[in-house]
């Protein structure tokens, strides 16, 4: 779950008051079980053995430089509430702080819509790198939402220890991402702050802005696909299917909030940023790829997604 998702489907929502977040705490944890959190130390390992190994194995087949958060956060569902909560109601503090000039925005912003949405993500996340977007201070955090892996990995018959191994390459793929892009974190918040602004000033959200993030969480999800394939270091094909199998499945009630949120979107992202990634690297090699991150204005462009070959002659 990105915050560029968690943004739009608190912006999407409606009702008749501007959002308190306190209350979208209580509301989202009162609808959603924790989930049991009991771990033996060797469990509590096991989860920064994997992270450490994640993070050695993608140096060596990106040879990007980075590093991952010191403190690996294991966290139950209402942790997880708490922990994205903070980042929504930061994403949204200017709008909260001119509600009294903003009449229309009552209309946009629902403190049930914003707590139904957390509530329904928290019971489907898996794992998080959250590069704390808009927070003082140069802070990442990656979190794993334990009830929420031994479920799914219950659910799709598949050994625990394989699993959250695979939860773990992927998200310090992010980290890496981010760790070789310093420029990316403040790209995204800047991108925020101007759409959000504009919904303070407009009482809409800029669509321009947010699909400048939109191409870059395209490029962060595919480029996270194809370090994926060359450091995790077990077969995962079945893994990936049966996941992409969970995602598509569900109630009436489950597909709507999924397409309400836009997770249709993020499986969009994944494979049309990895058929990129992947013409680059078939034409380049992985350096080229990489040179993704080297400054903002090497971010493909809308038309260079579907044609990899403009992005190699602008940039490479």
């Amino acid at each position: 779950m990105s915050l560029f998702e968690g943004v739009r489907a608190v912006a999407s929502a409606s009702g008749d008051s501007l959002v308190d977040w306190n209350a979208v705490r209580d509301a989202a944890k009162a609808g959603t079980p924790p989930g049991d959190l009991t771990l033996t130390a060797a469990e509590r390992e096991a989860y920064a053995g994997d992270v450490r190994d994640a993070r050695e194995r993608i140096r060596e087949v990106s040879t990007l430089d980075f590093d991952v958060p010191e403190t690996v956060s294991v966290m139950n569902r209402h942790h997880w509430i708490d922990a994205n909560a903070g980042t929504f109601e930061r994403a949204f503090r200017p709008v909260n702080d001119a509600s009294a000039s903003l009449p229309g925005v009552s209309r946009t912003l629902n403190t049930g819509g914003a707590a139904a949405a957390l509530s329904f993500l928290a019971r489907n996340v898996l794992g998080q790198y959250d590069p704390l977007l808009l927070a003082d201070g140069d802070a990442h955090e990656l979190y794993f939402v334990h009830p929420n892996i031994v479920e799914a990995a219950a659910s799709l018959d598949v050994p625990l220890a394989r699993f959250r191994r695979w939860i773990a390459f992927h998200e310090v793929t992010h980290a890496a991402e981010f760790g070789a892009a310093p420029w990316l974190a403040d790209y995204l918040e800047d991108r925020l702050r101007a759409g959000i602004t504009e919904l303070e000033d407009e009482y809409r959200l800029d669509t321009d802005e947010f699909e400048e993030v939109l191409l870059a969480m395209t490029a962060v999800e595919g480029y996270a696909e194809l370090l994926m394939d060359r450091a995790f270091d077990r077969e995962y094909g079945d893994l990936r299917r049966k996941l992409d199998a969970r995602r598509r499945g569900g109630g009436p009630l489950t597909k709507l909030f999924r397409h309400l949120l836009g997770l249709g979107l993020k499986r969009k992202q994944y494979e049309q940023g990895r058929e990129f990634f992947d013409a680059v690297v078939d034409a380049r090699g992985i350096e080229t790829a990489s040179l993704v991150w080297n400054a903002p204005e090497n971010l493909p462009r809308r038309d260079e997604l579907d044609t990899p070959g403009r992005w190699l002659a602008r940039v490479a």
